[in-house]
């Protein structure tokens, strides 16, 4: 196990922001992640578990207490069963089972960060979420001291949420597990609008599981959202707000107020989610509140490609981050009377 002290963290992060830790741990097995967490939570240290650092934003003062990079290795295929420790880069193991012939989490190629990370978040786009493959989540269970394994139905899954992310000091997640399907190399069916229009399919349809993933990617990149380090429209946490789900009555507001701002024929996005609530985009809210790509003019902007992505230009700090996420979920707010949730975990900083 790896320790370094007074360690930077903003290369461990896909904003490359945020000062040191005061010690860095990097932790290779799961024993080793176990022992790491267990002696924070003994001596009482502050503990930060770092994945793949794609949805972090850490302060410019850095963190005072351990950093735990988790980075185990392990990709189990069993039929359609796949097991990933959490450490394994994400986009690598979805290529994996593309090339085994799998379908269920292709239309998730290109997403940044670890397997770890993704039931906290729930990690979804292009119409899949792994909260419809995961089976079991194993964890430390750091207010009992022992490892569980938790079935899909106690993780708590919804929209870019589990109890993960509801509990974040309580579990440390070690293993993800997943129900694949074999579709004969075909893709799952394809419920994104816009991946049915490129593919140039009906909702529903299927294609060849490379084909989607490539044409994902595709997508992403021309988004600025596959990781490049000569393009700073990837120096971001990928979509920096969530899609706000609005009640009834939120979204009857909402509408007349989109309506009044621009013209009774608009219509703003709208998805049905459940118990009688709608879902809107988060990216038209910003793009009609005036803040769109490549909006600023300091080193922290709107991605030139994607009007959800904040980004680094390659000299921001943490603050001119925070500064140009605030002008932004202040202008939407007084625009349409919407508040912008921020998706990236903040560390010592808040939005």
């Amino acid at each position: 196990m790896q320790e370094l002290h007074d360690a930077p963290l903003a290369p461990l992060t896909t904003f490359r922001l945020g000062g040191p830790a005061t010690r860095l741990v990097t932790a290779t097995t799961d024993d080793e992640v176990i022992a790491a967490v267990h002696e924070a939570d003994t001596t009482g240290t502050p503990l930060l578990v770092i994945g793949g650092g794609s949805n972090l934003v850490i302060g410019d003062k850095g963190f005072d207490g351990t950093a735990l990079r988790i980075a185990t290795t392990g990709f189990h295929l069993d039929g359609t069963s796949l097991e990933l420790a959490a450490g394994e880069v994400w986009t690598d193991a979805v290529a994996r089972t593309v090339e085994a012939g799998l379908a269920g989490i292709e239309c998730l190629a290109g997403i940044p960060g670890s397997a770890g990370a993704t039931p906290i978040q729930n990690v979804g786009a292009y119409g899949q979420e792994v909260s419809s493959v995961i089976t079991e989540v194993v964890a430390y269970d750091r207010r009992a001291g022992e490892t569980v394994t938790l079935p899909a139905a106690a993780c708590d899954f919804s929209y870019r949420h589990s109890r993960f992310k509801q509990h974040p000091d309580r579990f440390v997640v070690l293993r993800v597990r997943f129900a694949l399907e074999d579709a004969g190399g075909m893709s799952a069916p394809i419920k994104y609008p816009e991946t049915a229009r490129t593919l140039g399919v009906a909702a529903g349809h299927r294609v060849p599981a490379a084909v989607a993933r490539e044409t994902v990617l595709k997508l992403r990149a021309g988004k600025g959202m596959v990781l490049d380090p000569e393009d700073h429209d990837t120096w971001s946490a990928g979509s920096f707000f969530t899609n706000p789900i609005l009640t009834d009555e939120e979204y009857a507001a909402f509408l007349a107020r989109a309506q009044e701002r621009l013209g009774t024929e608009v219509t703003p996005p709208a998805f049905p989610a459940g118990d009688g609530r709608t879902k809107t985009s988060a990216a038209w809210l910003i793009d009609k509140a005036g803040f769109t790509k490549g909006y600023g003019t300091g080193p922290a902007r709107i991605s030139t490609k994607h009007t959800l992505a904040l980004t680094n230009r390659g000299e921001a700090t943490t603050e001119d981050l925070l500064a140009l996420a605030r002008e932004v979920v202040a202008g939407v707010h007084e625009a349409f009377g919407v508040t912008l949730v921020n998706e990236p975990v903040t560390v010592g900083v808040t939005l």
